[in-house]
């Protein structure tokens, strides 16, 4: 179909160096072939050429005084992707990795999660490339402190409502919403993942690993199998896999690793879910501390990963959760989990697996729930959030979680019944993809030429 390969084409023209952001939309763009062949008239409206290409990017400075008195600057980004749906909505990336290409992916990926959870919110993505792990809380408040006075101005909560991603948590969110209150003088809800006693939700920070569980009891489910009993591998030590842990408890499986940026801890009775919260939400200080107190358990350091992949996916297990970073899970490491048995994945990072382990898991036929799938319990909740700041209520833990679950299973249902409806019954990415490409597209077209 020439006018896919000509979209990505341009793209790589008018957007070079982003591979990230190429490979979130040729994943997009080739699972969307079956839909253009049905469905010309998306072709007719040029949707694929105008929903690769943000409505508005947003580049500037961030300067900022470390504890020595030093002016240090880095680089801030806000991608308002697709507003079709709703205001935009995704998350806030603090991290030395971040660049532009890392944001158009991350914030294109957003606009089709979103759609999934059938709430009204568009696609969004921001961040920076500073790095808060060992700064003092004064500078990283200094820090956030800048970044909101150039971004305050292009948020709203009826426009864009940031949450937290990598590198932002409570305490970031804290900083960010105080500097925008001082500056507009308004007490409102434009950022999500607040405090509990100043707007937040219950559930919120749980969210995303709580999902990634409910959507991989979906697919287990489906096939008449059960998540109960199950050894599951979780890579991660953030939030999500922290969350997505504590969940696998709840319901029964068994998870026995996470990771750091520094190696893979694997602990065969189990992970020890308190010490972790610990050592990653109070001390923040690296997994190998965790040996002090399980002598049982293996540290197996970055510098003695397998060169083509992640040690803790060459781990024996059932079920597997990438609940890290993008591109984390390589070709090799797919093969390893298929040999080993991995029968379901469910990816709580965004794109944590390269194309060529999608296309093996694929293969495989195992239950696969891709991230922007799997993960969106996260932005999900955070809309939660929003009508709960909107109405100036917050709801208990009970009505949040089951709001969840709920969520989950509907966007499970919406992958798998699209998949079937296009002939691929077990193909949840080509199912993601046009079930979240179709809503906004629709809705794109019903707005006019904007």
């Amino acid at each position: 179909m020439p006018y896919v390969h000509n979209t990505l084409e341009r793209l790589r023209k008018s957007s070079p160096a982003q591979t990230e952001f190429y490979q979130a939309a040729e994943e997009v763009l080739e699972c969307l072939r079956p839909l253009f062949e049905r469905s010309p008239y998306y072709h007719d409206h040029s949707i694929i050429e105008r929903i690769v290409e943000p409505e508005r990017q947003i580049m500037f400075r961030v300067c900022w005084t470390d504890d020595a008195g030093r002016v240090r600057v880095n680089k801030g980004y806000r991608v308002q992707f697709n507003s079709a749906l709703g205001p935009y909505k995704g998350g806030l990336r603090f991290h030395p990795s971040v660049t532009s290409g890392i944001i158009k992916f991350l914030g294109f990926e957003q606009i089709f999660k979103n759609a999934l959870t059938g709430l009204p919110i568009g696609g969004g993505k921001g961040g920076s490339d500073f790095d808060p792990k060992g700064k003092s809380d004064a500078e990283i408040m200094r820090f956030c402190q800048s970044f909101m006075t150039e971004l305050y101005r292009y948020i709203g909560p009826t426009t864009d409502v940031p949450a937290g991603d990598i590198g932002v948590g409570a305490r970031e969110i804290g900083y960010l919403y105080g500097q925008y209150k001082r500056l507009t003088g308004r007490y409102e809800g434009v950022l999500t993942g607040k405090g509990l006693n100043w707007g937040g939700s219950i559930g919120r920070k749980e969210a995303t690993g709580y999902g990634a569980v409910y959507f991989a009891q979906n697919m287990l489910e489906a096939r008449g199998d059960s998540i109960k009993g199950k050894t599951c591998l979780v890579s991660g030590a953030g939030n999500v896999a922290i969350y997505t842990i504590e969940k696998l408890y709840e319901v029964g499986a068994k998870p026995v690793t996470c990771s750091d940026s520094r190696g893979t801890l694997h602990d065969p009775r189990g992970v020890d879910l308190a010490l972790l919260k610990e050592l990653k939400e109070v001390k923040r200080t690296s997994l190998e501390a965790y040996l002090e107190q399980h002598t049982e358990a293996s540290y197996t350091p970055v510098d003695d990963y397998p060169t083509d992949g992640h040690a803790v996916w060459r781990i024996e297990g059932d079920v597997a959760f990438p609940c890290a970073t993008q591109n984390e899970l390589t070709e090799a490491d797919a093969e390893t989990l298929l040999g080993n048995g991995v029968t379901c994945i469910s990816e709580g990072a965004n794109m944590p697996s390269t194309a060529a382990a999608v296309d093996r898991f694929l293969a495989a036929r195992i239950a696969y729930g891709p991230g922007k799938a799997a993960n969106a319990g996260g932005v999900a909740t955070s809309q939660l959030e929003m009508a709960q700041n909107s109405s100036m209520q917050q709801w208990p833990l009970q009505k949040v979680d089951a709001r969840l679950k709920e969520i989950m299973a509907n966007i499970y249902k919406q992958c798998a019944d699209t998949a079937e409806e296009f002939g691929e019954p077990n193909n949840l990415v080509l199912g993601a993809n046009i079930a979240g490409f179709r809503k906004v597209a629709d809705a794109m077209i019903d707005q006019g030429a904007v």
